[in-house]
C-alpha cells in the first residue's frame, strides 16, 4: 500500500470513531501494516493534522483530535451559521460535474441507509456535505467547514445507529433532505437551500444527548435486572 492508501484508511477511521477521539497512532505499527516508512508516514500526519483529524505533538507523535466538553460546545455553536452560509453559495456558485458528484454520493448514501450500514452512512454523508463545500468555493470558509464535517460525522455515528422507530423516521428524513438540496442546488435557490439547511440541522442538534451519554445508561441496566 502506498501513503495515498494510508491517508485514505485514516480519515475513514477517524470519521467512523474505529480511532477513537484522542487516541495515539502507533508509528511503528502503521509502518507495518501498510509497508510504509516513516517519512512518508509522516507526511501523511501532518496532512492529517492540517485538516484538522490529528494533532501532532512534538515527542509524543500523532493522536486523533479530541472533542472535548469545549470541542462539542463550539460546535453546536458555529455549525448552524457556517452550514447556512456554505448552503447559500452551494446554491449560488455550483457547477454541473459537481452536482453530478453529489448525485453519486446521495446514491450510496440511500443504499448505506436501506442496509443499515452506519459506517457507511456516516461515510458517504460526509462526502455529500463535503462537495456541498467545494460548490461554495469560498477560501475563507472552506477550512471551517471542513473541520465541523469531522466532529459532525463522529457525531453522528449515534445518529445512524439503528434504535426504534423514531430514530428510523429521522434518518429517512435526512435521505429527504438530501434530494431537496440537491433540487434547490440545481435550481440556484438559494433561499430554500438556506431553509433546508436549518431542517437539516435540527436532526442533529437534536440528538446530541446520544452522543454524550452511555447506551444504555446503567440505571436502565440494573433496573432490568431487578
Amino acid at each position: 500500500m502506498n501513503k495515498d492508501q494510508l491517508y485514505t484508511d485514516l480519515k475513514k477511521q477517524i470519521l467512523t470513531l474505529v480511532l477513537e477521539p484522542g487516541v495515539s497512532l502507533d508509528e511503528q505499527s502503521l509502518s507495518e501494516q501498510y509497508s510504509i516508512s516513516r517519512t512518508p508516514l509522516r507526511e501523511v500526519f501532518r496532512k492529517l493534522a492540517g485538516e484538522g483529524y490529528l494533532d501532532i505533538v512534538n515527542n509524543r507523535g500523532a493522536s486523533v483530535s479530541s472533542m472535548n466538553h469545549k470541542v462539542l460546545r463550539d460546535f453546536f455553536v458555529t455549525a448552524p451559521m457556517l452550514y447556512a452560509a456554505i448552503g447559500r453559495l452551494a446554491a449560488e456558485n455550483a457547477r454541473p460535474e459537481q452536482i453530478e458528484a453529489m448525485k453519486v454520493a446521495q446514491q450510496q448514501f440511500k443504499r448505506a441507509s436501506d442496509n443499515a450500514d452506519a459506517g457507511e452512512m456516516v461515510f458517504w454523508n460526509d462526502q455529500f456535505h463535503s462537495l456541498m463545500g467545494d460548490m461554495a468555493d469560498n477560501p475563507y470558509l472552506a477550512p471551517s467547514y471542513n473541520r465541523l464535517l469531522i466532529d459532525h460525522a463522529r457525531i453522528s455515528q449515534t445518529f445512524y445507529r439503528p434504535r426504534n422507530k423514531d430514530m428510523n423516521t429521522r434518518v429517512n428524513t435526512a435521505v429527504h433532505h438530501h434530494d431537496q438540496m440537491i433540487e434547490a442546488i440545481e435550481k440556484g435557490n438559494s433561499t430554500q437551500m438556506v431553509d433546508l439547511i436549518v431542517e437539516h440541522w435540527e436532526l442533529s442538534h437534536e440528538l446530541m444527548d446520544y452522543f454524550v451519554r452511555p447506551d444504555p445508561l446503567p440505571i436502565t441496566e440494573l433496573a432490568s435486572q431487578s
